[in-house]
């Protein structure tokens, strides 16, 4: 197995970015392998790590249709639905509570 060359924070060669800079160029990796990464050191932990992709070999970023906007709209919709109550929160539901938060407030009832 090949080693990744590491470059230190902001000195990473042209041509190389992130998958959030790809994405803010409207490019996607497009199935091509990790060609570096980057390390930025903090002072208590590890150092935080972002894997470079050559921006040559990049892809455009596949346009949303109708079916997918659709799709996502479903499921953002499940995020919203208490179990409980089965009303519209109107916000996603935390999944620490597992329920809105009204029904998390009220006590329940031993049977």
């Amino acid at each position: 197995m090949t080693t990744l060359p590491v470059y230190r924070w902001r000195l990473a060669p042209d041509g190389l970015a992130t998958r959030r800079q790809l994405r803010a160029l409207g490019l996607r990796p497009g199935g091509q392998d990790v060609v570096a990464q980057i390390e930025r050191p903090r002072r208590r932990r590890g150092p935080l790590v972002a894997y470079l992709y050559r921006i040559d070999r990049a892809r455009p970023v596949r346009p949303m249709t109708e079916p997918r906007a659709a799709a996502l709209a479903k499921a953002n919709a499940a995020r919203r639905r208490c179990p409980a109550c089965r009303r519209d929160a109107g916000y996603v539901i935390p999944a620490a509570l597992g329920t809105c938060l009204p029904c998390a407030d009220t006590p329940r009832l031993a049977a």
